[in-house]
Parts: C-alpha cells; sequence; structure tokens
C-alpha cells in the first residue's frame, strides 16, 4: 500500500509538474508540456520502445521530468523517475567532472604524461580484478605518452575496449593525440591513475566528489543491494528483458546506476555551473579535437569524410560538441544492450535535454524527440548510428 501510494505521487507530480506550463524551443517559440507528452507516448507506440524517462530544461531549470512505459515488461512494473537505470556511458561525463575537480585542486594536469604520476612503468602492475592490466603495452612505449587530456578527448589511440579485439588485448591504433576514435579504455586508464594518485578506489571517489554532496543516494558506480527494490531492465526490439548486470567494481567507462531523478539532479547542477568553475566549464565543453569519421563506431570510423563539416563536430573533454546557428552545443550518449540515452545542452540559450531509454529501440526515436522537444535538428543522428524508426522498416 505504502508502495502503491509513492507511485501515485509521483505521477501526481509529474503531472502537476507539467500541466499549464509551456516548454521554449532553441528557436524562441514556445509549446505546451503536455503535448510533449503526448508525442514520447505517440513514438514509443510506434517505434515499439517499452521505457522512456525524460527531462527538459529551461534556463538551465527542470521544467518537465516524466516517466512513460515499463521498468520490466512481463511483469508490467511502470518506470518511475526513482526507477534504477543503468546509465552506461552518461558514466563518462560524471567522470569527466570528477577528472576536472581535480585538475582545479591542482591535484591533475590535462597535459603532463600520466606515467609521471606513477611509482613504477605502467606494464609493471599487477592489477587484479575484472579486465585490468597494461602489460600488453610492454613494448609499446607510445604509452607514456598518454596524458589526461588524450584519455577525456578519446584520442589515446586505445580501442574501445580490449576485449572487442580478436586477440583480446590492449593495443595501439594510432599514435596519441592524432586522431578522435571512442575508448572507453582510455577512460579506464585515467580512472587507475586516479586511483594511484588518492589512495581511493573510484567509488569512494564518486561518493565523495559527486553523489554524496549532491544527495544522489539512488546512484552508484557499483551495484547496492537496496537497488533490488526498484530495478528497471534494459529490453531487446522484442521487449523482453537482458539478463541485468550487477557491477561490482566501478568502472569510468560505464558501471554507473542511477535514476532519472539523480541524474537529472547531477546534470542541472552541472549545466548551472555548480560543478567546476566556468574556466572549467568552458574548456570541457569546447572544442579540442575535430571529428571527421563517417561515423562513431563501425567500419565508417576509420573513414574521413565531410558530412559533419557544417556544425564543425568534435570532442571536448568528456563530451561532444558542435556549432548550431543558435550557438555551441555539447551532447553525451550512453548505449548498451537494452539502453540507449542522450543529453545535450545549448549553453547560450540555457536549453537542454536528457532522454533515458530501456529498449534496443529506443534510439529510432531521438532525431524526431530532439525536433519536437527542444528544435534540435542539429545532433549528427547518422553519426551517432540512430536510425529513426521509419527507416528501419
Amino acid at each position: 500500500m505504502k508502495q502503491l501510494f509513492f507511485s501515485l505521487l509521483s505521477l501526481l507530480l509529474c503531472w502537476a509538474s507539467s500541466e499549464g506550463q509551456h516548454i521554449r524551443k532553441t528557436d524562441g517559440s514556445r509549446y505546451p508540456a503536455d503535448s510533449l507528452t503526448l508525442k514520447v507516448q505517440d513514438l514509443m507506440q510506434k517505434a515499439n520502445v517499452s521505457g522512456v524517462a525524460l527531462a527538459v530544461f529551461n534556463e538551465n531549470e527542470a521544467v518537465f521530468k516524466q516517466t512513460f512505459g515499463l521498468a520490466g515488461v512481463p511483469d508490467k512494473k511502470a518506470l518511475q523517475s526513482h526507477s534504477v537505470l543503468y546509465a552506461a556511458s552518461f558514466a563518462k561525463m560524471v567522470f569527466a567532472c570528477i577528472a576536472l575537480q581535480y585538475v582545479e585542486e591542482g591535484v591533475l594536469e590535462l597535459d603532463k604524461p600520466l606515467v609521471e604520476y606513477l611509482k613504477k612503468p605502467l606494464p609493471a602492475y599487477k592489477i587484479k580484478g575484472w579486465r585490468r592490466g597494461y602489460h600488453d603495452l610492454k613494448n609499446d612505449p607510445r604509452y607514456e605518452k598518454i596524458t589526461a587530456r588524450m584519455c577525456l578527448t578519446h584520442t589515446t589511440g586505445f580501442p574501445n575496449w580490449r576485449w572487442l579485439e580478436a586477440d583480446k588485448k590492449l593495443k595501439f591504433r594510432f599514435d596519441p593525440g592524432s586522431r578522435y576514435s571512442y575508448s572507453g579504455e582510455g577512460l579506464y586508464l585515467l580512472q587507475f591513475v586516479l586511483e594511484q594518485i588518492t589512495g581511493k578506489d573510484y567509488e569512494t571517489l564518486s561518493q565523495e566528489k559527486i553523489f554524496k554532496p549532491l544527495g544522489m543516494r539512488q546512484t552508484s558506480q557499483i551495484w547496492q543491494a537496496r537497488f533490488d527494490t526498484a530495478i528497471c531492465y534494459g529490453h531487446n526490439a522484442a521487449n523482453e528483458p537482458y539478463e541485468l548486470m550487477k557491477w561490482n567494481e566501478a568502472s569510468a567507462g560505464g558501471s554507473m546506476s542511477t535514476t532519472l531523478d539523480d541524474y537529472v539532479t547531477f546534470y542541472q547542477a552541472f549545466i548551472q555551473g555548480r560543478l567546476l568553475t566556468a574556466k572549467s566549464m568552458q574548456e570541457m565543453t569546447s572544442l579540442q579535437i575535430r571529428i571527421r569519421s563517417g561515423s562513431q563506431f563501425g567500419p565508417l570510423a576509420a573513414v574521413d569524410v565531410s558530412d559533419n563539416d557544417t556544425i564543425l563536430l568534435g570532442y571536448g573533454l568528456g563530451v561532444g560538441v558542435f556549432q548550431t546557428p543558435y550557438g555551441r552545443a555539447y551532447f553525451k550518449e550512453g548505449h548498451d544492450d537494452g539502453w540507449g540515452h542522450y543529453s545535450i545542452c545549448f549553453p547560450d540559450q540555457q536549453i537542454a535535454l536528457i532522454v533515458m531509454t530501456n529498449n534496443d529501440n529506443g534510439e529510432s526515436i531521438f532525431k524526431e524527440l530532439l525536433a519536437y522537444a527542444i528544435g534540435d535538428t542539429f545532433t549528427p543522428w547518422r553519426w551517432e548510428n540512430y536510425l529513426p524508426y521509419e527507416l528501419k522498416r
């Protein structure tokens, strides 16, 4: 009965927060918030998406926050704002923020080789745990050139993850600093170095720097037993749930679990400039390196094209960036089997959006949703491999 009460209360608060309000788009036009509810429901039906969690920000404040659909299709459990979702690579934006806090404190320098923070050569560390270790690099001294900036801009030269390689070994695909190529391994290396500098594990760093100060009790880099009562499952295109991975080791590349409520808390604090100095915010969300690849992943990731030259697509420190007629924008995605997330902010307009979906079909509604919700027709959806649902048929 108590759980039912809070579920009804949550629905009423979501309804009250949007009833009678209007949302401003990047072009200055406004529309009634309740029409966004109808739009999301229509898109979910057309694309067969099990669940959506959505927040829209005007003047850097959340003016719309609502969940739709199911956290678990077989048991028809409703997705709610306190449901615990796998954040996937949304975790990388949190990590970038933490790393830059250490830069502000003088603990870390962006352009200092990371090996200079270590007491012995990187390949010499005998690291226990999940897919760790750098012994594969012992005969390639290029690892000595890697900096924090390279890790945060995805220019280390590493693959995304070593276990996706044919031989399962960590190696360089290109010289560090020479090209953008999305790499969880690069973020993981910087995590390892920060742990060595501070003497603390990454879960502790996350709690101290972000989660506890912001009151994000339902967010963690490792699975917490208290999350078991609010589980949200990822689903395949047929709305069948995937097995839930309960991470027991923190990874900056993507072990974080969170809720819509908590992630909105983080994102709002971030875009309001409450987590970093103005200088750090500007550097994090501004162009560090241009991206000219045909797509972020797959065969076209190694092929340079001119498709996104008009928006000057590139990468900042932990976020993607591009230019629009309404000013610059920065974005961060999250993807895994059963999960598709996207966030984007137009800082000059003080407009932003977060969307989290628990379905392989989720990303197929992003193009239309972004255009309707905030007037974002600039996100490079082809480069992101966000194929719209109508093109999948």
